[in-house]
């Protein structure tokens, strides 16, 4: 039998805490007239369905765009409401954990809607590529919430915190909710 997980996205409120699981990947947040624009770049449609359903819930104007690649851009319209979390986020023009984060079940789910995804028995965590010092950060606020993952890819590939063993799956499992109700999410969510 489980622990019964008390925080997880599918009871937690939403806030505006919760957009650092977008920064945790490869989301940037910039400074613009009118306050923070934070935005990610995705691989899929489905991933940006289900982050501007997310962000929606925030209370934040959002909409989704495409790159010269064509790929989805997820981006928020600027909002002061950002800019706290923006500088937490930064050390001067670079991304930068905060000292002790620890993240929400909601940016969890978050993080795995922008750049999670299956890897058989196991689950793969995007990290961004441009700021590989937040990396060992980011890995040890998964384990302050009792997810012990592996850095992978940090040499020449892609980098990833992977999940493996079924007491940390299913402890994440619990923590980042059902898949989002878009086509081609559950495909790419953690399972038991």
């Amino acid at each position: 039998m489980s622990q019964l997980a008390f925080f997880s996205a599918d009871t937690d409120d939403p806030s505006i805490a919760d957009v650092a699981g977008l920064l945790a990947g490869t989301g940037q947040a910039v400074p613009m007239a009118g306050g923070t624009r934070v935005s990610v770049v995705v691989d899929a449609q489905w991933r940006a369905l289900a982050l501007l359903e997310e962000l929606a819930s925030i209370g934040l104007d959002v909409e989704v765009v495409h790159s010269e690649e064509g790929s989805p851009v997820v981006r928020t319209e600027p909002t002061p409401l950002l800019d706290e979390l923006r500088e937490r986020w930064s050390s001067g023009a670079v991304k930068a954990v905060p000292a002790g984060w620890t993240p929400t079940a909601r940016a969890l789910r978050q993080w795995a809607i922008a750049s999670g995804r299956r890897d058989g028995d196991k689950y793969l965590l995007g990290l961004d590529p441009h700021a590989p010092d937040t990396h060992p950060a980011l890995a040890t606020s998964l384990m302050r919430v009792g997810v012990a993952p592996i850095l992978v890819g940090a040499r020449g590939g892609v980098p990833e915190l992977r999940i493996a063993g079924k007491r940390r799956v299913t402890r994440f499992v619990e923590m980042v909710g059902a898949p989002p109700e878009v086509p081609g999410a559950a495909q790419n969510w953690p399972i038991l």
